[in-house]
């Protein structure tokens, strides 16, 4: 049962959104293309919740746009999936044209949705684009959504039964090409080095064992 209108929430009726969606459908697949929309919705309705301001275009764009840089045309990149990703949401901006400044917005949004601690202390639309990543990835504020919410959510764009194995195999075959890209900033090595106690958190620990891992 898709749906554009989810608690309150909707997919904008625009040109541009249109746009967006046709192009993301054509270059992804429904594991991608369907967690995208699931971020979309799952960071508005954060952004709501809070009584945030921001464009719906804009973050509906970084959004859909967020995983493209694992797709089949970034099979011979060496830059960051991330970074593949935001530079297409930047070209595609700019053909529609849109502001710099705004695409700037969307462009850090899309570059940083995977590095912890500082897409929450940006623009509504970086802070909701991982918000809404992790939320739909690990269940990183999971309880912050009422039963409802995340009812609605799941029943227009579910979850698929191995989810989690499904989006680690994506991420690997987006990224073995380039597996230097992956590397963090090492003050986790750091960590490591100097505190015996000191345990790195494995994403894919938090993946199968997220909200989502046993979803049938």
């Amino acid at each position: 049962m898709i749906a554009n209108e989810i608690s309150g929430v909707r997919i904008p009726d625009s040109k541009l959104a249109r746009e967006v969606a046709d192009f993301v459908r054509d270059t992804e697949n429904d594991l991608l293309f369907h967690h995208s929309t699931r971020v979309y919705f799952w960071g508005a309705i954060a952004g709501a919740r809070k009584g945030l301001t921001f464009d719906p275009e804009l973050f509906y764009t970084a959004a859909m746009f967020h995983d493209i840089g694992l797709t089949a045309g970034f099979r011979h990149s060496h830059l960051r999936f991330e970074v593949d990703g935001a530079n297409a949401a930047r070209d595609f901006l700019r053909s529609h044209g849109i502001s710099e400044v705004d695409i700037e917005r969307v462009w850090l949004a899309i570059a940083l949705h995977t590095t912890p601690g500082i897409s929450a202390h940006m623009h509504p639309i970086a802070a909701l684009t991982a918000e809404g990543v992790m939320m739909d990835l690990v269940g990183f504020g999971y309880g912050d959504f009422t039963d409802a919410q995340r009812a609605a959510v799941e029943a227009a764009y579910p979850h698929p039964p191995a989810f989690a194995e499904d989006v680690l195999q994506a991420l690997y075959d987006g990224l073995e090409h380039r597996p230097q890209s992956t590397q963090g900033t090492g003050l986790a090595d750091v960590m490591a080095d100097k505190d015996p106690h000191f345990h790195r958190r494995n994403f894919c620990t938090l993946m199968r064992n997220s909200p989502w891992a046993g979803e049938k």
